[in-house]
């Protein structure tokens, strides 16, 4: 699966440029009154602007998020998800949040259980309380897009589906791995009126977790295991103490899962890293508000950093709050992983944050062959393009003093 294709959770809402020539970023950076920058080169600091002003991060506090996750968790870690088989051939699925439980993963898992014996189940039954009741994530609106996804313990391709309408066929699935269940032609039907594609989230947990049930369902037929005829799928708190039938571990470690996640800016996949900072290994509920803790005592225990706020971990919420110097801690702490992050044009290493009027980018630039960390974080409209021909400017030689004459270091 082409997972940029669907994970449409970075959405720029700045204007275009100007068809005019615009004046250059290396001149305008320092007339923003809501801009803050902080830029290190071999160690000292070599641009700086408002670096100590907090500031709206959106989606650069995945660096953050990440860096936490990795500390807890290591990069190979693996989420799992455990398979029961009762006396009745009810097959229970006990979810642990795995975020990247996407359509050919659920096929992986049909084909271990195949080669387990299974043959048929009579119903499917759902546990997704490892998660609290009310996942509040702030920020998250009610809209059908991508990136307001919502969380829970069992979901499948980031709690989101896509369908598709040509001339005179009726609804489709829009991806060749991924049926039309019957909540997604539900869905369809609602949302995709005339022709075209489309991918939305889908709006309630509970509906979530059906939708994985159903796609679950779909994928054992898929494998050759006879699943009952108009078969159910309930929920309910698995109370058994044996051993799974199955435990899948996901094909794609915690490096991987963070990559992606930074690639595609995937909020769905950064909150369940922030709620599983709360985990205690113990098959405790996972909140919020513990999450939030669990991240100020690593913040406290590792950065050390007192005039901040972070409420949730993807950047949706503009109560989270960082200011560009304690932003390029993290990013300095993430040098190790740098990697991971996206590229552009072979001079930046760099994640962007984008909210209505909120424009961050940060990372590294390479200068001279060597990586150097930055942070900038613009709380005010400037055009989608600006962030990245300032991370250009200040990979480049012959730009950065006019850059620096603009912020008047």
């Amino acid at each position: 699966m082409k997972f940029v294709s669907f994970l449409l959770v970075l959405l720029s809402f700045s204007a275009a440029p100007a068809a005019a020539k615009q004046k250059d970023p290396l001149l305008t950076l320092g007339e923003l009154p809501n801009a803050s920058l902080l830029f290190e080169e071999n160690g000292k600091e070599r641009l700086s602007k408002r670096a100590d002003q907090p500031m709206v991060p959106a989606s650069t506090l995945k660096i953050v998020t990440a860096l936490a996750a990795i500390d807890k968790l290591g990069l190979d870690y693996r989420f799992t998800t455990d398979f029961h088989l009762d006396s009745k051939k009810q097959l229970w699925v006990i979810g642990s949040g795995d975020p990247f439980m996407v359509s050919e993963e659920l096929a992986l898992v049909a084909l271990a259980l195949k080669e387990r014996g299974l043959a048929s189940v009579s119903s499917i039954v759902l546990d997704g309380s490892r998660y609290g009741e009310d996942l509040f994530v702030d920020g998250r609106t009610d809209t059908d897009n991508p990136y307001d996804a919502p969380l829970s313990a069992l979901a499948a391709n980031f709690n989101t589906v896509a369908f598709q309408r040509k001339k005179s066929k009726g609804l489709q699935q829009a991806e060749k791995q991924t049926p039309l269940t019957k909540t997604a032609r539900q869905l369809g039907e609602v949302k995709l009126k005339g022709y075209g594609a489309n991918r939305v989230n889908l709006k309630t947990r509970e509906r979530a977790e059906t939708y994985f049930g159903e796609l679950l369902a779909a994928k054992l037929a898929e494998a050759g295991i006879s699943v009952r005829e108009g078969e159910t799928i309930r929920f309910a708190k698995w109370k058994g103490s044996n051993k799974p039938f199955y435990r899948h571990e996901n094909s794609r470690n915690l490096g991987q899962v963070i990559k992606s996640m930074l690639e595609s800016s995937n909020n769905f996949i950064a909150n369940t890293l922030f709620l599983y900072l709360a985990d205690k290994d113990n098959g405790n509920t996972l909140e919020m508000a513990d999450a939030r803790l669990e991240m100020q005592r690593w913040i406290k225990r590792e950065f050390g950093w007192k005039n901040y706020s972070i409420i949730e971990g993807s950047g949706l919420s503009r109560g989270n709050k960082l200011s560009a110097r304690q932003m390029l801690q993290a990013v300095k702490a993430f040098e190790p992983y740098r990697e991971l992050m996206p590229r552009y044009k072979g001079k930046v290493l760099a994640k962007t944050g984008t909210l209505r009027g909120v424009s961050s980018y940060a990372g590294f630039v390479n200068r001279k062959g060597a990586w150097q960390p930055f942070s900038l974080l613009i709380n005010q409209s400037v055009s989608g393009a600006f962030r990245k021909h300032v991370a250009e400017a200040m990979a480049d030689n012959n730009r950065l003093p006019a850059l620096c004459d603009s912020l008047k270091c």
